[in-house]
């Protein structure tokens, strides 16, 4: 991920402290279409939950999803890969290689630390 990070642009936010308040405080400032979303799932998955399991889980997957969307030109890039697998890919070979190359993007950004 360094060397991407190093590409990044300048005005890409870092990553927030690694728990649902810092992450939801994050979303809002910085990628504010993810709110309504993220607000649903944590109703669903986690607010009227009596077990707290859930919200490793939660803040892991909602972790990848900001670091993703914060970086417009990470974000515009996974989404043409998605785009293309999905509607523009004929060969099932073609559309498994775009999606494996997402699959490793949300998996390398599972990896960013607060502050990166």
């Amino acid at each position: 991920m360094s060397a991407h990070a190093a590409e990044r642009d300048p005005i890409v936010p870092p990553m927030p402290e690694r728990t649902p308040k810092a992450l939801r405080e994050a979303i809002a400032q910085h990628t504010p279409k993810l709110l309504r979303d993220f607000d649903e799932h944590w109703r669903w998955a986690i607010a009227d939950a009596y077990n707290v399991g859930p919200a490793a889980a939660f803040v892991a997957f909602w972790w990848g999803e900001y670091a993703i969307a914060r970086d417009r030109k990470l974000d515009a890039h996974v989404h043409d890969l998605e785009h293309r697998a999905a509607y523009e890919c004929t060969d099932i070979e073609e559309a498994k290689a775009l999606l494996e190359e997402v699959s490793k993007i949300r998996y390398r950004v599972r990896e960013l630390e607060p502050g990166e």
